[in-house]
């Protein structure tokens, strides 16, 4: 079946905003932590969903369509609801542990659909890679969830 260069670019955008959203996200959760040892993690897991929207930009541009450049607008609501919050009360580490766990949920749930739909050969291995990554974080973060409990 013929990948559809359309849909194929803005998969890749949608897994670019997702990746935008994880990034503003950890580095909003090591912000936010009191343990070094969570703030470096999260600020690691910021600066490899930097990364994963870089590659992404790049396979978008390969195909000649313009990256997005800003994460979703439900994410952009929901860190202006969590701004709020935060405001209104201490944020302790395990609820920003609990957002993390959200993050990769959400990022996992996106690269499932679109590497359910048509992508091209050079396309496959990249989401596949990043996917894989995304699985370990997630299970790395629900362990930290599960020793904070």
């Amino acid at each position: 079946m013929a990948v559809n260069r359309a849909e194929l670019i803005d998969s890749l955008n949608e897994l670019i905003q997702t990746c935008l959203d994880a990034e503003n996200g950890f580095q909003a959760a090591a912000d936010r932590v009191k343990d070094p040892e969570l703030k470096e993690l999260f600020e690691k897991r910021s600066i490899q969903r930097a990364q994963f929207a870089s590659e992404l930009k790049s396979e978008v541009r390969h195909f000649g369509g313009t990256p997005s450049k800003s994460g979703s607008a439900p994410a952009a609501l929901h860190r202006g609801l969590s701004s709020i919050k935060s405001k209104m009360k201490e944020v302790n580490d395990d609820a920003v542990i609990a957002e993390c766990e959200r993050l990769d949920d959400v990022s996992i749930e996106t690269y499932q659909r679109v590497l359910k739909q048509n992508l091209t050969p050079n396309v496959i291995p990249v989401v596949k890679h990043q996917f894989a990554e995304l699985k370990r974080s997630q299970e790395h973060i629900r362990e930290l969830g599960e020793k904070a409990a």
